[in-house]
């Protein structure tokens, strides 16, 4: 086995993941994958292994792997960093973004928008993917990007989940014009808040959604600042309306 094929592997294993092909919770039987994916089990089970440990999917003693479940306090603390970790990419790309950064989030922007006025929530997640990737990169700090990757690669299939909701698409590009204005304008300081916000208040969203389905109670996120409370307050207010 070459670590090509085991890497190659992963990478659809993990997208397939990450586009909701594969469910948190299903189970990941090797001779079923080996089969789908043209292979044998050996660079299966290697990247299956590789999968496990960025937590994408969990290995049970005895019982197999299947794709990792969050649970409401663990969603909630990943979104927490995600957050901090958003503003902070926003916050960089507000100081030392080229133009040809700016030129990239408007284009990802105006896709973005174009999605959302068609209601086409499925190529709208991937448009919003593009905007935050775009945001990313604008920040110039490879080690943050990564990070930054991994938690949202681990949140991915709630976050999805929210934006199938066609009428959260519209809040969505509103938040998205603030942010880049501010970093169009070099307002590191209110780009880093506004991202922040911006994740903030989609877990408030999948609190509200899970707390129907689970009886685990949601914690209340803590707020780096004292004024973001009455801020995801109001945006929340906004986004069920």
């Amino acid at each position: 086995m070459s670590p090509s094929q085991a890497e190659r592997l992963r990478a659809m294993i993990e997208e397939d993941i990450l586009s909701f092909k594969l469910k948190p919770g299903d189970k990941l039987d090797e001779c079923r994958l080996a089969e789908m994916y043209g292979t044998s089990r050996t660079p299966v089970r290697e990247a299956l292994r590789q999968l496990s440990s960025n937590g994408l999917i969990e290995i049970r003693p005895h019982k197999g792997a299947i794709v990792a479940k969050l649970g409401i306090r663990e969603l909630v603390e990943l979104l927490e960093v995600m957050a901090e970790l958003e503003g902070a990419c926003g916050r960089l790309a507000a100081k030392s973004c080229l133009n040809g950064d700016v030129d990239a989030i408007i284009a990802a922007q105006e896709t973005c928008r174009k999605y959302a006025d068609l209601r086409d929530a499925h190529s709208y997640q991937k448009a919003n993917e593009a905007f935050h990737d775009a945001i990313y990169n604008a920040s110039r700090n490879e080690c943050l990007v990564k990070l930054t990757l991994s938690i949202r690669n681990r949140v991915a299939a709630y976050r999805r989940l929210r934006l199938e909701q066609v009428s959260r698409l519209k809040f969505s590009v509103a938040e998205h014009d603030r942010i880049l204005h501010a970093i169009q304008e070099s307002l590191p300081e209110e780009a880093d808040r506004l991202l922040q916000l911006h994740i903030l208040n989609l877990g408030g969203e999948l609190r509200r959604m899970f707390s129907v389905i689970s009886t685990e109670d949601w914690p209340t996120p803590s707020e780096p600042r004292q004024a973001r409370v009455a801020d995801v307050a109001a945006m929340e207010s906004i986004s069920v309306k």
